[in-house]
């Protein structure tokens, strides 16, 4: 446990102005889903010139990620804060360069901000604050800035398999910084194929894939998916948010006036305690054989992982439910009192059941035996890309503390 003045030279280190600026690079570099090797690169460069111990790992081919040490002086325990570079496709509606940050009112706007730079910026403010106060931890800390979460926790994943093992984390998503986050549902994706046919004459025969596969939609959705009850309303839960027709295996567009022979659905299951993709798999095909039954031209496939060359989930994020009064909880909460004088607004599942429909890498950790909370800063939707200042401050200063208790 660290003394009153290290605990006051490290939130001296605290400056909102830097936090913000840091933020701003991280926006100003594109990092989609697949893409986040630049950012990688630049954050390897960056925390190099400060003096951390650096991997830059390569999750697949070409494709990189960023895990950062802070070494202790030893013999302490260590803390990894975790965060993720690539961030979601392009919403609408964007009246100005997403790549240019700006702030406004009190939030810091930009393409990835909320999910998650906002977050991934507190985690490494909190680190360089340690770092830039002269206060020497005995153990490590660990700031990885991992690739993939958005695949299911591919970047996450990698790292574990790879021997990096820390007795306690924090992923700072963006569950609010008045919240400690210790339960959510897990995620599994599935891509759905529906195949058309052409007949020898016109296209007024045979099966268009398109109509089918809205007919298959309805089915999914209205299947009753096998679970034990969980506390948490309205999980487990269905989306199917992205949807392509045509022609071949590259959904070819051009023949607009012909059948689809093609069309695809991605489906996206949030997932609680006890459901695993197969249950899952189960109660789906039990659907589409009944549909197929009853359309004899109904064909279709049920793929799980998805496709890699689609570019998106891989991995299962499993349910999370650890308990809340792990120690790692315990001592976030105490840091956040510490700072605002009071304890956090809740502790456990998210203060929105909606936003425990998506699965976070600490799920990832707490399976590979580290305890880990989710503790970061909020924001808009994902529509209206910001993230509050105030509270990515209060992240960074919660995270510094915590670190320095937990490492001594």
């Amino acid at each position: 446990m660290a003394d009153s003045a290290s605990e006051e030279a490290v939130l001296k280190q605290i400056n909102p102005d830097e936090l913000v600026e840091l933020a701003k690079s991280l926006v100003r570099i594109p990092s989609f889903i697949g893409e986040e090797t630049a950012l990688a690169r630049w954050l390897a460069s960056y925390f190099s010139s400060r003096g951390y111990e650096v991997q830059l790992q390569e999750v697949d081919k070409g494709w990189f990620q960023t895990v950062a040490t802070l070494k202790g002086t030893g013999g302490g325990r260590s803390i990894m804060f975790n965060g993720h570079l690539d961030i979601n496709p392009l919403a609408t509606g964007w009246t100005r360069d997403p790549f240019d940050p700006w702030v406004e009112d009190g939030k810091l706007c930009g393409a990835g901000i909320r999910n998650m730079k906002s977050g991934v910026s507190s985690m490494i403010h909190a680190a360089e604050a340690i770092r830039k106060s002269g206060v020497k931890p005995a153990g490590d800390i660990v700031v990885a800035c991992v690739a993939g979460e958005l695949q299911g926790g591919s970047g996450t994943k990698y790292l574990l398999d790879h021997g990096c093992q820390t007795d306690f984390a924090v992923v700072t998503e963006p569950y609010g910084a008045h919240n400690v986050v210790t339960k959510h549902g897990g995620m599994s994706v599935f891509s759905l194929h529906v195949m058309g046919t052409h007949p020898a004459g016109d296209d007024l025969e045979g099966v268009d894939a398109i109509p089918m596969m809205m007919k298959a939609i309805q089915t999914i959705y209205d299947t009753k998916l096998t679970h034990r009850p969980w506390d948490i309303p309205g999980l487990p839960w269905v989306k199917i948010g992205s949807i392509i027709g045509g022609r071949g295996e590259s959904h070819d567009l051009r023949s607009v006036s012909r059948n689809s022979d093609l069309c695809t659905a991605f489906v996206a299951v949030t997932t609680v305690p006890g459901m695993t993709s197969e249950t899952i798999r189960m109660d789906f095909e039990r659907s589409l054989s009944q549909l197929r039954e009853e359309e004899p031209g109904f064909e279709y496939q049920l793929v799980h992982p998805v496709e890699s060359k689609f570019n998106i989930w891989q991995v299962d994020h499993p349910p999370m439910d650890m308990p809340a009064d792990e120690e790692i909880v315990q001592r976030v909460a105490a840091s956040y009192q510490k700072v605002t004088g009071q304890p956090p607004k809740t502790i456990g599942a998210p203060p929105s059941a909606l936003s425990a429909r998506y699965g976070d890498d600490d799920a990832h950790l707490w399976e590979a035996g580290i305890p880990c909370p989710i503790y970061g800063p909020s924001g808009g939707s994902y529509g209206e890309d910001f993230a509050l200042i105030d509270e990515m401050v209060l992240c960074s200063k919660v995270l510094a503390l915590t670190a320095l208790d937990v490492c001594g």
